[in-house]
């Protein structure tokens, strides 16, 4: 933004006539969808790929090469066509970058753009039994110094990726790291839903993970059905007691 007000300020200066109406136009684009971005990239452009052995597919994603590739060319590329996205030809890229962006400091909302990835799986090795995965994100507006990495907490999560502040070797270099760092992680969960997805067990690890074990009856009007009193201990620690 700044940048920008210092040339349509010395563009104004060459011609007088010029109305500066708003320093951003909205073509960039920043945090909304646009082809713009997906076709000719913004920020960081990263494509991370990897070779899973048949092996690790069987024993450790419980589920096989080819079931995977139909998976993704089903959901990811026909489905999401089907939906008309502009990269969004992934399972949830968006779930990584948000957890990320948040945890070092970046601007949450640019999930919107930073999100776009192409994710593409293909049978692989001498007996086509091996899975080629690669995941192509041509926006991740990402960076190591101001905004949000300033905080401490924030801070640390890049400390410990070692790329905190501005490179002193090479100018943009720990942004690019941590640009690789986001895509590597995006296709580790793309590797993960899709082979949950694959296996028939995305619902059940949801129940198992992501869900409360602990019924709460409601009684009548809305209170709880068990009431429970608090009392302190000799020992200082608190007894609950439980009653109906």
């Amino acid at each position: 933004s700044k940048g920008s007000e210092v040339a349509l300020n010395k563009l104004q200066e060459v011609f007088p006539a010029l109305e500066i109406i708003s320093v951003s136009g909205n073509y960039c684009t920043d945090k909304k969808p646009a082809a713009l971005n997906w076709i000719e990239g913004r920020g960081k452009s990263v494509v991370c790929e990897a070779t899973i052995p048949a092996k690790v597919v069987k024993e450790v994603l419980k589920t096989n090469t080819h079931a995977l590739v139909d998976v993704n060319i089903t959901k990811n590329l026909i489905g999401s066509a089907m939906a008309g996205s502009v990269g969004g030809f992934n399972a949830q890229a968006a779930n990584i970058v948000t957890a990320i962006f948040i945890a070092t400091g970046q601007d949450p909302a640019q999930n919107v753009t930073s999100s776009n990835c192409l994710t593409i799986l293909e049978a692989t090795g001498e007996n086509g039994d091996d899975l080629y995965i690669s995941c192509t994100m041509p926006s991740i507006e990402i960076g190591t110094v101001g905004g949000g990495t300033v905080l401490e907490a924030q801070g640390s999560m890049l400390d410990l990726l070692g790329v905190r502040g501005a490179s002193a070797e090479t100018p943009g270099a720990h942004a690019c790291t941590l640009a690789r760092v986001v895509c590597g992680t995006v296709m580790a969960g793309e590797l993960s839903l899709l082979s949950a997805l694959a296996a028939g067990h995305l619902v059940r690890s949801h129940m198992r993970h992501n869900r409360s074990s602990i019924n709460i009856n409601m009684g009548q009007g809305g209170s709880l059905g068990h009431r429970h009193s608090v009392s302190p201990h000799s020992n200082g620690h608190l007894a609950v007691s439980p009653h109906v």
